[in-house]
């Protein structure tokens, strides 16, 4: 046996044992198991390619071990996580756009998506954190995207990754970060993240740790400002950008600047990519008790590369507590713009002609969602959903001769946590 498969192995029975032994009366204070499901189901009402339904499904699985209580280390904790993702996704087969109403689904199969360590100092005004993890769950996340399920905006603003080799979950890589809170309600965060194309391939499980084939890095970074514990609405907001200096392919051109489907050539490789954002989540109402209508927003614009997306729009609202009787319930409603570049739709007024068509897809997508969660149990939640998409981009086929329709989806998320 090679020491990749002994390392893998004991892994995987190191995350799959640690929920069993958190449960455990000694381990209580060591051990916080992470157990939860996510299903997301969906279907093609009207638009798109063609009608058809898919689903896909999420197990989490792990723990953060407190080395304080453990070992007396203090300010530190190990967050080992894996993941499982299994399903179909109906962008692919069914509405034909390449920005999914399921944003479970990638990184297929059974994988370890984090193992870290975190260390806090200076009355936890510092924290450090270094291992195997992404970028998208310490930079432009939200706790917000629990209520919605398309992929434009929830998980994060789907720009980031389209403009830049920004990792995600649950394809972890080599990565560390830190986050300084340089006054009470104001922090600075950076990080920096290996990227490796290979960790996403089918058959990959996050336990390939060598770095032979990776592209580069991504640097994140973000300024924010959070509302004191003690205000009755609370807020964030944040500023920040990302500089990506790994390798990617021209939208466009081969190697001597002519349309590389054109001349047969491979495309361009280039490196470095950048990018910049603001947003913010601002409660607007509350009744002492967390429940509350919050809206958000977000800008994100690229600042240097060769990009396909110029920029992307989004804003929304979260109401928590629906009525008297259903005070845990919530609706949702969010809608996103993804405008693209003019070397994208050059690009793909050059394989449409060449299919046979005429004529330049639409600049933009906008994507809507409305989302009603029912919360049945402190553990169990699902959200029936409504998606309506406003020129479904083609960028998973280019070759398509006429516009996609506007599409209709109708969706259901399923939540359980232990």
């Amino acid at each position: 046996m090679t020491c990749p498969s002994r390392r893998r192995l004991l892994l995987v029975a190191i995350l799959l044992a640690l929920p069993s032994l958190a449960t455990a009366a000694d381990a209580s204070e060591v051990f916080a198991p992470k157990l939860a499901y996510t299903g997301e189901a969906a279907a093609t009402l009207d638009g798109g390619k063609s009608s058809g339904t898919a689903y896909a499904g999420q197990l989490m699985f792990g723990a953060d071990v407190n080395l304080d209580a453990a070992f007396g280390w203090r300010g530190a904790t190990i967050k080992a996580y894996g993941i499982n993702r299994h399903g179909t996704n109906l962008a692919r087969s069914s509405t034909g756009n390449s920005t999914s109403v399921q944003e479970i689904y990638g990184g297929q199969g059974t994988r370890l998506a984090n193992l870290t360590l975190e260390q806090k100092l200076l009355n936890d005004r510092l924290v450090l954190e270094a291992g195997r993890s992404v970028a998208n769950i310490h930079f432009l996340g939200s706790e917000l995207c629990q209520y919605f399920q398309g992929n434009s905006a929830c998980g994060n603003p789907t720009y980031v990754f389209r403009t830049s080799n920004f990792t995600w979950w649950p394809v972890s890589s080599w990565m560390a970060d830190a986050t300084a809170w340089v006054m009470p309600d104001v922090y600075v965060r950076v990080g920096a993240y290996q990227v490796d194309p290979s960790q996403a391939e089918d058959g990959q499980h996050g336990l390939k740790w060598s770095t032979n084939q990776a592209t580069g890095w991504v640097v994140p970074y973000t300024i924010g400002w959070r509302s004191p514990a003690s205000a009755r609405l609370k807020a964030k907001y944040e500023v920040g950008g990302w500089q990506d200096n790994s390798t990617y392919r021209d939208p466009l051109r081969d190697a001597n600047g002519n349309p590389a489907l054109l001349s047969g050539q491979a495309p361009a490789s280039r490196h470095g990519r950048s990018g910049a954002f603001v947003r913010f989540e601002q409660q607007v109402s509350s009744d002492g008790n967390g429940r509350g209508l919050t809206v958000f927003g977000a800008a994100l614009k690229g600042t240097s590369g060769q990009l396909i997306e110029d920029h992307f729009l989004q804003a929304g609202l979260v109401q928590k507590g629906t009525f008297a009787s259903r005070p845990q319930d919530s609706i949702a409603f969010v809608v996103t713009q993804q405008k693209y570049s003019d070397i994208a739709l050059e690009n793909l007024r050059l394989a449409r002609a060449a299919a046979g068509g005429s004529g330049t897809p639409y600049d933009s997508q906008v994507m809507m969602e409305l989302s009603y969660g029912i919360q049945l149990t402190p553990q169990l939640r699902i959200a029936p959903n409504l998606h309506y998409i406003v020129h479904p981009d083609q960028f998973d086929e280019p070759a398509r001769q006429r516009d996609l329709p506007n599409a209709l989806i109708a969706g259901l998320r399923v939540d359980w946590s232990l």
